[in-house]
């Protein structure tokens, strides 16, 4: 451990941020603070809304986006898509008016295994109106192809604990020239994730707050990690995992998402008449763990991330245990 405010840790940080922005392929600036994604969640709305904003939800954590704002006192205009589908364009057909300052959506909704078309849906916005787009990534970053340089998006939210492979406790936030700004025009930023702040510590490769340096460090290894394995490479490896689940979904009751739009990181299987808490106990005595559904889908689903260091090989052999257990159950 060293302190956060030593030359060690500026170097590690500013090596970070270098390698993050060509994982990611984008010139944005790319901030940290010590804590979960949801404080940048919050950070984008409380720099680049004064008071309207359209949320997009279609699923937990689109809702979840949307009552951030409305407990930081944002006039919120909501478009609530079906649990299971995609936000698309047609979604928010003329709904983004001159008095909308911000619009946010999930593009990974990992509650219902969705991965809504990014580029369709910005394409869409512009077309209506100009203002700032926020992007929830959090089970997308690192993972799928976001396109960056062509998909312009004002901020990308994302966390340490998912596609990047680490363990909770880093949130990130990618943020456009835009969104810096307007910022500088909002007032009652707060503090924590007042990015205004957070940038003069950044471009001094610091941060604002005291920083996880020990999950840095362990950033900064699965960096090497990432940039070695290519990242094209990489988001075949998820879909390829993700296909291999989708086919093990067909034999038994199906997936929640319709295939077109079936998210890369995490499969969300109907669950029909499967006793999962007996399943997964049985599961898990073998040394394998999936997960419950989410949110008003947990009765009906069940969840298998295939995300960050996981391989096929490692999918293939969690389904295996998966046809046993079920035969088990005959």
């Amino acid at each position: 451990m060293i302190t956060h405010r030593s030359k060690e840790y500026k170097a590690l940080h500013g090596s970070v941020i270098e390698r993050l922005k060509k994982v990611l392929d984008t010139d944005m600036d790319i901030f940290l603070v010590a804590g979960s994604a949801s404080a940048f969640l919050e950070g984008a709305v409380r720099n680049g809304v004064k008071s309207n904003v359209l949320g997009i939800t279609n699923g937990s954590f689109g809702d979840r986006w949307i009552e951030i704002s409305k407990a930081n006192g944002k006039n919120v205009k909501e478009i609530r898509v079906p649990w299971g589908k995609a936000i698309v364009p047609e979604t928010i057909e003329n709904a983004v008016d001159d008095t909308i300052e911000a619009v946010h959506f999930v593009s990974n909704e990992s509650s219902t295994g969705v991965l809504s078309p990014l580029g369709d849906m910005i394409d869409e916005i512009k077309r209506q109106n100009d203002p700032l787009i926020f992007v929830d990534g959090v089970t997308s970053v690192a993972a799928t192809d976001l396109q960056l340089k062509k998909n312009k998006v004002d901020a990308l939210v994302f966390g340490s604990q998912k596609a990047l492979g680490l363990p909770p406790g880093i949130g990130f936030i990618a943020v456009s020239e835009n969104l810096m700004k307007k910022a500088k025009e909002v007032p009652n930023r707060g503090f924590y994730t007042d990015l205004i702040k957070i940038k003069k510590n950044n471009d001094d490769n610091s941060t604002l707050t005291t920083s996880a340096v020990s999950l840095v460090y362990a950033l900064d290894l699965q960096l090497d990690r990432m940039i070695a394995e290519g990242m094209q490479p990489r988001y075949r490896r998820h879909r390829e995992m993700a296909e291999i689940v989708r086919k093990w979904a067909s034999k038994l009751n199906g997936m929640l998402p319709e295939e077109k739009y079936a998210s890369d990181t995490i499969g969300v299987l109907n669950r029909g008449t499967l006793d999962f808490d007996k399943f997964h106990a049985s599961l898990k005595a073998k040394g394998y763990e999936i997960s419950n559904g989410y949110g008003e889908v947990k009765q009906r689903t069940f969840r298998i991330g295939h995300m960050g260091d996981i391989k096929p090989a490692d999918v293939r052999e969690l389904l295996k245990a998966m046809d046993e257990t079920l035969e088990e159950f005959k």
